[in-house]
Formats: C-alpha cells, structure tokens, sequence
C-alpha cells in the first residue's frame, strides 16, 4: 500500500533511471537490438505501474448491482458474486430476475424514506457498488441499507411465489386445516403468500459473502439482515372470505398475504432512528454496548459501529454528495428545512412556473379534457459551500 504522495514519487524516480541508462553522448547506433527491447519492455511495465497507482482505490461490489441489470442478469457478469451466490444464480434464474425486481422496489423505498434527509439514498450511475464509498463507513445509513436490502428480495420472492411465476414454490403448504383468532374458528384456505420459502432464499443468497468474510462488519451485516428478513414476516396480514346466508360470516376462509412493503420501510427507519451503536465482543462472536450505560442491542434492533459523517458537503473519501443545489422547503423546521439541510450555508430561491392540468371533464363519449393551469412557486436550493470549505473535504 501506497501512502499518500507514493504514485508521484514512483514516477519521478523510475523515469530518471530510464533516462539515465543511454547517456546523451553515447552514439543511437552502437546499442544493442535486445539492450533497446529490453529498454522498451522496462518502460511499458513502468508506464503500467503509474496507471495502477492512479487508478482509484477500488470499492467492493455486491448483488445490489442485479437490480440495475434487469431481465438481463447473466450470472457469470454480474459483478461482486460469491461463488455460493454465482451457484444459486445459475441454478435458479427465474428468482434472479425476482431478486432484481426486489432491488429496484427497496432502492425506491430506501429513497421515499430518505427524501427529506441530507443523506438520501442516491445511487450511482453504472457503478458495481450501487452506492459508491458510503457503505464502506459501517454507520445507520449502512445498517438500514442492508436491512431493507435484504428484506426487499424476501418481499420480491414470496409475491412471485404466490403469483405463480416461479418453478420451484407456490403457495405456503403448511397453511392448512383449521385455526382460530379473536373472531372465531376459520378455515385456511386460497393461497397464502409463501413467506417461508421468501426468507429460506433470501438467507442463502444475501448471506453468502458475509458467511465467507467471517469479520466484526460481516457480523455487523448479518444482524441487520436479519432484522429485514424479521421485518417482513411481521407485518404478513389475515385476509379472509366469508360464507353464510347473507353474508353472515359464520364461516370463513382465511389466508395470510403479504403486506404493501411501504410497511415495511417505515418500520426499517423507525429501527434506523433508534439504531444502536455496538463494538464487537472480543470472541467476534457477538456484540457489547458502545459506551458503558447504552443499552444493548436486541435482535430486532438494527446495529451499527461508526458514526456518520454530516454528509453537507462534497466528501470523496466518506461517499459524500453533500447537499449543495437540493430542494429545501423554508418553513419546516425539521430535516427537510433549509436550515438544516443547508447545514447553516443558506438558500437561494428561485421563482418557476409550474403547467399543470387542471378543471377535467369527462366527454361523452369517451374522452377527458382538461384545462392548462399555470401556477407560480418559489423553489428554495442549498447554497454550495465555500470553496475552501470544498477543498478541505477532497
């Protein structure tokens, strides 16, 4: 590993030698065929060992990068699989395409919940890590993005389980015979979503790289995918029918379905708010409070190591974007205020006229018109930082 600083002085000291070895009195033509070879040869590889040691430090990919590949999942190019993921994918390519279809439904969740928030889930364009160096910091927004990850591809599966569009599950077969609940007996019966064969996949397939890496972080992110996995069995909902004379319900068909996944989300940053902050055990076994007098973690508690960066201005190291040119609104006094997500830097406001259809009619027969309604608003943006305030954060 290179300290900082190392790249450019390789490549001063190198290319002094290389200078050095033909003296500029010394005639072209009295070097040898294979002294000059060998003088290329030397010079390619030094030429290949700036580009290395320029090249940025490389950040880990992961299975999240499926969901911007779509119905064209290859295994063997989707990078940052382990082989046991690489194993399932092959195998199973019809839950593949689910799993994508997964991680493109968390990643929208992830960025309703975040929306008023400096940090707020921003993905990076054809980039393998899907979020860039933010999720090397092992802080809340890590914890939440490897729960609502892992929970995302348990939703994806049991849906499609449930819809018949995979092979190897359908309904839940154990959801059979009778049962009862505060209302009364009923029968199980329709198709109800398939949760346990959700959660089996999901485990195997997300826990695969951190089941290898065996470290405090691989710890870290095991917890918290279980804690999503957790999250969606929670919120699985009774739906039943009733049969009887007029309706009267006294008896009824009952099954359990899959609740819409904004539950879930909302549920994940609730955690989020309350994460708690741990250090591994020295066995790495497990995990401790941070400080003496925190509270310990509990397995529906979503767990973190590291503090979060304030994410207000542009940080490379960190995975920063900072907040320059977001939206704030004026008034609130919460996260989503100008105050605090400009971090005190101050707003510009800039007044737009915004076309909208408005005063809509149906017309026999068949067609809806509609007026232009044209509407004038204030739209408030976070000042950029100073730019020595920039400079000292890249």
């Amino acid at each position: 590993m290179l300290r900082p600083g190392g790249a450019e002085e390789a490549a001063q000291l190198p290319l002094r030698r290389v200078g050095a070895s033909v003296p500029e009195s010394a005639p072209r033509s009295t070097a040898p065929d294979g002294s000059r070879a060998s003088a290329r040869l030397s010079l390619a590889c030094l030429l290949l060992l700036l580009l290395l040691l320029t090249l940025p430090a490389r950040v880990d990919t992961s299975w999240w990068y499926i969901g911007a590949l779509g119905a064209r999942v290859i295994c063997d190019n989707i990078p940052g699989l382990v082989s046991r993921q690489r194993q399932l994918c092959q195998r199973y390519p019809d839950i593949m395409r689910s799993v994508g279809e997964g991680a493109r439904e968390w990643i929208r969740e992830c960025q309703h919940q975040f929306r008023h928030h400096r940090w707020n889930c921003t993905t990076l364009d054809r980039d393998h890590t899907v979020f860039g160096r933010v999720m090397l910091r092992s802080s809340r927004e890590a914890a939440f993005v490897y729960a609502i990850s892992s929970a995302g591809v348990v939703h994806a599966i049991t849906r499609a389980c449930s819809q018949g569009e995979l092979s190897v599950c359908s309904c839940d077969p154990y959801t059979r015979g009778r049962h009862h609940d505060q209302r009364g007996d009923f029968d199980w019966g329709g198709c109800s979503d398939n949760i346990h064969y959700g959660v089996r996949f999901a485990k195997a397939f997300v826990d695969a790289k951190e089941k290898r890496l065996k470290d405090a972080r691989a710890l870290m992110n095991l917890h918290n995918n279980r804690c999503g996995r957790t999250a969606v069995r929670r919120f699985l909902k009774l739906e039943c029918k009733c049969h009887g004379v007029s309706g009267s319900c006294t008896l009824r068909t009952c099954w359990r379905a899959l609740s819409d996944f904004r539950r879930t989300g909302d549920y994940l940053r609730r955690r989020y708010d309350g994460a708690v902050q741990v250090t591994a055990t020295q066995d790495g076994a497990n995990f401790t409070a941070a400080r003496q007098g925190y509270r310990r973690a509990t397995r529906t508690d979503l767990v973190y190591f590291d503090n979060s960066p304030d994410y207000c201005v542009l940080d490379k190291a960190a995975g920063s974007l900072g907040t320059a040119g977001r939206v704030c609104s004026k008034t609130s006094k919460g996260t989503d205020g100008c105050e605090i997500m400009c971090c005190g830097r101050g707003y510009d406001t800039t007044r737009v006229t915004r076309v909208t259809q408005c005063e809509c009619k149906f017309h026999w027969c068949c067609a809806v018109r509609c007026k232009e309604c044209r509407n004038t608003v204030d739209v408030h943006t976070c000042k950029a930082p100073k730019k020595a305030e920039w400079l000292d954060q890249t």
